[in-house]
């Protein structure tokens, strides 16, 4: 459904894949690397009428085992990924598809942690969904968030538990921040992934669901 971008950052190249017409999404892969199964969420949002990309963090990497998946997620510069996200919704805001003067992020596990990290640091990123995502490796400072932010857990996932979540919360909301916060009981990690052996159907369409509901009310 949608085709490769060559984005420009960092003095360097990498690639995205982008596809729809509408308001603009930045979609941040897990640790597998830009794989076919988020290509798959970037042509679900077209088909939702938005307009998304997701960048290769990897640059042409991909992950076939969980080893490799940390190995990989290990050597990742948070801060460089970060201003690839950037420079991949500057993209999408100058696509004659592109129908909105901001954009949103959403990312999945570390995807869901560098997602919080654009969301705090870009003020193009309007609003920011949040897949029980981790970010241990740059600071984020909360204060820098602009955009409502929405946060998605699994009940039942060891790695990123619900805990941090609502943790999270209370401190956004104590900066005075737009926060929502939605735990799915008996939902453990990446229960988003249909190709996962955590994949829960009713978990997961119930947070696509919001997901959309929340970039269309944000992302203008």
């Amino acid at each position: 459904m949608g085709e490769r971008a060559e984005l420009l950052s960092n003095g360097g190249a990498t690639t995205g894949y982008f596809a729809g017409t509408g308001p603009a999404i930045v979609v941040i892969q897990e640790w597998w690397g830009l794989v076919k199964q988020i290509e798959g969420v970037v042509d679900r949002f077209a088909r939702e009428g938005f307009l998304a990309i997701a960048p290769d963090l990897y640059h042409g990497q991909a992950a076939k085992s969980p080893d490799e998946a940390q190995r990989l997620a290990m050597e990742l510069d948070a801060e460089r990924a970060e201003r690839e996200i950037a420079h991949a919704g500057e993209f999408l805001l100058n696509r004659p598809e592109c129908t909105s003067k901001s954009y949103g992020v959403v990312g999945f596990c570390m995807g869901g942690g560098l997602a919080q990290l654009a969301g705090s640091r870009q003020s193009n990123a309007a609003a920011t969904v949040s897949f029980y995502g981790a970010l241990r490796k740059a600071p984020i400072d909360w204060a820098g968030l602009s955009g409502p932010i929405l946060l998605i857990y699994g009940a039942d996932d060891p790695g990123v538990p619900a805990k941090q979540g609502r943790e999270l919360e209370q401190k956004l909301k104590q900066l005075g921040k737009t926060v929502e916060l939605n735990v799915y009981p008996g939902a453990g990690h990446a229960f988003f992934n249909e190709t996962g052996r955590n994949y829960k159907p009713e978990a997961a369409e119930d947070a696509w669901r919001r997901t959309i509901a929340f970039f269309k009310q944000h992302v203008r």
